[in-house]
């Protein structure tokens, strides 16, 4: 037991708690008993909050613990994240202003209301609502994942239902106050966490470096540990298999992380078009954080790290890889505070994503198909007892899954919501695709993604399904037919089944058409899409 890092952390850890409390207070409306003001926070936040909360949102433990594992055990695959994170902006920017206009215009919530406006299905609706909901469930498990590293690195590493206990504890908290502040508290919370994040790579990529003679010794390490691995897939440069892969990986892993509920949610919370496009120009300044925190993996090489054995499995943790490597070269109350930063930079995006899949299941399962005539109270209180629900529903995917990389989890999410983009990035530029056709475009995304991630054997774990996302062309068939046979080269499969999606919508949508089949009601307006923060419908809507 590490008790210096361990007491630096939980003291660390009680201050967020009683910001996660107090920020009920923060900023409050007449009430929290109304989804827009506990679930989106009032829809008021500034450019400096809405900064901290997407931010704290987006770069969460898949940063500060996935990335640089996956950069430690496979190399330049990992470092798909930073061009990802590069073109992200410019492809959302146009698009999340209009989601905001209509969406305030509207008093839309969630992605699926948006749905329901925009084409008066209830059953394309449910569909967008329970994939965003279990999309949402490995995302947060990933964040559960980089916490328990944490917590394993200081020596709270037991096995059975005792050595989850202190995980258990964290995620309790994290439900109480997440249950009591809604949005605000992760929106308070970030404002912490990011000043921590910042602290520790800073000090991180000036100090570690030094210590072991410099980037290009670091990168040598590296390249020397991998060319003594048996496998080619690996090295500090891509290689012919795995360059298509890194490409298809990082636009398809672009279009998706606006598609997540959890990532509208903290758009939609801010008060006008202004503030998310200041966002959209100053969120690339955690692209650099992203970058420098994937480079610690290599760092860890150049150290000679070594993952901590996970007992329920007996295989070496590589999670652990980056708090492993601040614990062995900072002293540890320096170690503390990164262990700090970490883990709270896992409960801030939980705590988010959690309240993102509450608001899905009461505006688009409750109120549509259980209680009709739900008060604005009721459906807060919905939320509420949702969002706990939903945090410990995800610890499912670590159970059954188990994935090679924790990283993993992240991209199984993202072929599930890359299947909502026909509906909902598409639909607010045009409504050409018919009901029908997505929806039978969803079914053979959707289908076509979970086999495809099925049949990737982990040869981590021994298992056969599950291993990741990476996908041989010669795996490909079309009844029968392989059209890449023989073809070793890869591709992500949430790739390979939007494709097969939007090809299938374009078809079934030809068809539709051609039979005059009724393609719903848009309950939308030109004008909607448009309207700015100071329009006399906005500030009804932001009145209730």
């Amino acid at each position: 037991m590490q008790w210096t890092e361990f007491i630096v952390f939980t003291v660390l850890f009680l201050l967020v708690t009683v910001l996660g409390f107090f920020a009920a207070k923060w900023k409050q409306g007449d009430t929290l008993e109304h989804l827009d003001e506990w679930g989106l926070g009032g829809r008021k936040f500034g450019s400096w909050i809405t900064w901290f909360l997407v931010g704290g949102d987006l770069y969460t433990a898949y940063t500060f613990v996935a990335v640089p594992a996956l950069m430690f055990g496979a190399g330049a695959m990992g470092f798909f994240a930073l061009p990802y994170t590069v073109i992200l902006y410019p492809i959302v920017f146009l698009p999340l202003v209009r989601m905001w206009s209509v969406s305030r215009v509207h008093g839309y919530v969630t992605p699926a209301d948006f749905v329901r406006g925009r084409y008066g299905s209830h059953w394309l609706a449910l569909i967008i609502a329970v994939t965003g909901i279990v999309a949402t469930m490995p995302y947060i498990a990933l964040q559960l994942v980089g916490l328990e590293a944490v917590l394993r690195t200081m020596g709270l590493n037991g096995s059975g239902i005792l050595g989850h206990l202190p995980l258990f504890v964290a995620f309790v908290v994290l439900a109480l106050y997440t249950y009591q502040s809604g949005l605000r508290a992760p929106a308070l919370i970030a404002f912490v966490k990011d000043t921590l994040i910042y602290l520790v790579i800073i000090v991180a990529v000036i100090y570690l470096p030094s210590k072991f003679g410099g980037w290009g010794e670091i990168f040598g390490d590296a390249q020397a540990k991998f060319d003594a691995t048996p496998t080619p897939a690996d090295g500090t440069l891509l290689n012919a298999n795995n360059q298509l892969q890194y490409a298809t990986l990082a636009l398809g892993s672009a279009l998706a992380l606006f598609l997540y509920p959890h990532s509208l949610t903290g758009i939609l919370a801010s008060r006008g078009r202004k503030v998310i496009k200041r966002n959209m120009v100053a969120l690339p300044a955690y692209s650099l954080l992203l970058g420098l925190l994937a480079l610690l993996g290599y760092v860890a090489i150049s150290a000679g790290v070594k993952p901590i054995t996970n007992q329920a499995t007996g295989r070496p943790d590589t999670n652990t890889i980056v708090p492993v490597l601040f614990g062995q070269e900072f002293p540890s109350w320096f170690a503390g505070i990164a262990f700090a930063a970490i883990g709270i930079g896992a409960l801030v995006p939980a705590a988010i994503m959690s309240i993102a899949a509450a608001n899905l299941w009461t505006r688009n399962i409750y109120k549509e198909y259980v209680k009709k005539d739900a008060t604005p109270a009721q459906e807060a209180k919905q939320a509420k007892l949702a969002s706990l629900v939903v945090k410990f529903g995800a610890v499912a995917f670590i159970l059954f899954i188990d994935p090679q990389f924790s990283i993993d989890l992240q991209l199984i999410g993202g072929v599930m919501i890359l299947q909502t983009l026909p509906a909902v990035a598409i639909a607010l530029y045009t409504r050409w695709f018919h009901v029908w056709g997505m929806i039978a475009g969803w079914v053979v995304g959707m289908g076509w993604g979970m086999y495809l991630l099925y049949t990737i054997p982990n040869a981590a774990a021994g298992k056969n399904h599950f291993g990741g996302s990476a996908l041989a062309l010669d795996k490909l068939s079309l009844l029968g037919w392989h059209p890449f046979g023989g073809s070793t080269v890869q591709i992500y499969v949430g790739f390979v089944s939007l494709v097969a999606n939007i090809l299938v919508a374009v078809v079934v949508t030809l068809i539709a058409r051609r039979m005059r089949v009724f393609n719903g009601t848009d309950q939308t307006t030109p004008a909607d899409y448009h309207v700015d923060e100071d329009s006399p419908r906005v500030k009804v809507i932001a009145g209730h």
